[in-house]
């Protein structure tokens, strides 16, 4: 078989596998749709003197926080068990390469990441009445949406190499996740109201222009006001996005490995 056919079977194979653990379904796609439904009715749905409603703001905010865990903690907590468990290394005495394998847990992750922003978007639409953009913004929307899944995936599989123990990935992992929701404007919106310093951390790392970009597709163009710059900086979603790519590559490429240090 050719990688590609090896890769596309693999990735079959991990659908199907998180299909059948039905826990991990309800997490991970209604707790962020719970999220969505707390914060938009909590903080109102109603906008007033031409301002965007709240909800409306978490709906495209909390797409990037959707990627995020699903990507990135998706792929490291998959990486980390099937490491311990035994599993990458059975599969390293089988002809499947590690591209293949790792392919096969990026379609898994690209699936349930589409799938996530399906259920947050239906939300938006039909609790928070979220109008959807023009078909132009939706273009937009695919290339950040893209980079944002591969960049938070490299990044999930290199941080996989730090989990020791599977059974603690899960609790490892969610520490950067809630973090960065906090200081990269998801969950605290517009971001002028964290402390400078907050800022420029968060810009350094991508979350923060993933939920820019996204409020950018969803939100009406004078939303821009609130964005760090007042401007939504098309340009700098993508380099920030393009660069955490690369890094993430690099990472992988240095960190990955069949089995535990103590294997």
């Amino acid at each position: 078989m050719s990688t590609l056919a090896m890769s596309a079977s693999r990735g079959h194979v991990e659908i199907l596998m998180f299909l059948r653990d039905r826990t991990a379904v309800v997490f991970t796609f209604f707790f962020p749709a719970l999220l969505l439904l707390l914060f938009g009715t909590i903080f109102g749905s109603d906008s007033s003197d031409g301002a965007v409603a709240a909800s409306r703001i978490f709906t495209a905010s909390m797409i990037a926080y959707g990627v995020l865990n699903t990507a990135f903690v998706t792929m490291g907590a998959g990486l980390a068990t099937d490491r311990e468990d035994g599993t990458l290394k059975r599969l390293r005495g089988t002809p499947m390469p590690a591209t293949a394998y790792l392919i096969g847990k990026a379609l898994l992750v690209l699936v349930l990441s589409v799938a996530e922003a399906a259920v947050m978007l239906l939300v938006g639409v039909l609790v928070f009445d979220m109008p959807l953009p023009p078909a132009a913004h939706w273009l937009t929307f695919s290339w950040i949406f893209v980079l944002s899944v591969i960049a938070c995936s490299l990044l999930g599989i290199a941080v996989s190499a730090l989990v020791r123990n599977a059974r603690n990935a899960g609790a490892i992992l969610n520490v950067p996740v809630v973090a960065l929701q906090f200081i990269s404007g998801v969950f605290i919106h517009p971001m002028s109201q964290l402390p400078d310093w907050l800022e420029n951390v968060a810009s350094v790392f991508p979350v923060r222009w993933m939920a820019q970009g996204f409020r950018y597709v969803f939100l009406p163009s004078d939303a821009s006001s609130q964005e760090l710059g007042g401007t939504w900086n098309l340009g700098g979603v993508a380099v920030v996005l393009g660069i955490w790519c690369v890094v993430g590559l690099a990472l992988c490429l240095g960190t990955f490995r069949w089995s535990g240090r103590d294997r």
